[in-house]
């Protein structure tokens, strides 16, 4: 595999584009993919086998049970960091995670996909909801990311997370040969 190759196995929908501004009508796209993300997950890999789970989308990368935890694991992050942003005036700078870490724990090597699954589908309800009902100040509320090196507020935030769940749906797809 080549180093295009390679790029294009780690980013199959391209990187993450910000855009300035978000329209009513982009910000109603977004929390409608939000809403329907986690039903997608479930369609592709809730009856994979053992092997199916243990795959990966290229050499060194997570395998396809990793990918779905790490997925539940950052959207409640995106979920709680959009909550501290919106109800805590001096929360400025988003909450990181060792991101490697956490797919290395026991749960996210071992523990059954269904369980990540329940939290995805819980957690971007929830999400969804909280992002219709903000109003344009609260969306307008921005955070410094250290590790992009960006602010974003809120609308932008969700653009990210959106971004985040079709990236990964990507990488699963290419793990299992259906992308």
């Amino acid at each position: 595999m080549n180093a295009e190759q390679i790029i294009d196995r780690k980013l199959p929908i391209g990187p993450f584009v910000v855009q300035d501004f978000y329209t009513p009508d982009e910000l109603a796209r977004n929390i409608e993919k939000l809403e329907t993300a986690p039903a997608k997950y479930r369609q592709l890999v809730e009856n994979l086998s053992d092997e199916e789970l243990a795959k990966t989308y290229r050499e060194g990368s997570w395998t396809v049970q990793q990918l779905v935890h790490h997925v539940a694991d950052m959207q409640l992050l995106h979920f709680f960091r959009m909550k501290k942003a919106v109800t805590e005036p001096d929360y400025d700078t988003l909450t990181l995670v060792s991101m490697d870490g956490w797919a290395s724990t026991p749960d996210a090597t071992t523990a059954p996909i269904a369980d990540s699954l329940l939290l995805f589908e819980g957690v971007h309800r929830r999400y969804a909801y909280l992002v219709k009902s903000l109003d344009e100040s609260q969306l307008a509320r921005k955070c410094y990311h250290p590790v992009r090196q960006l602010w974003f507020n809120q609308a932008q935030a969700v653009a990210m997370s959106v971004w985040h769940a079709e990236h990964h749906l990507a990488h699963i797809k290419l793990a299992l040969g259906r992308l």
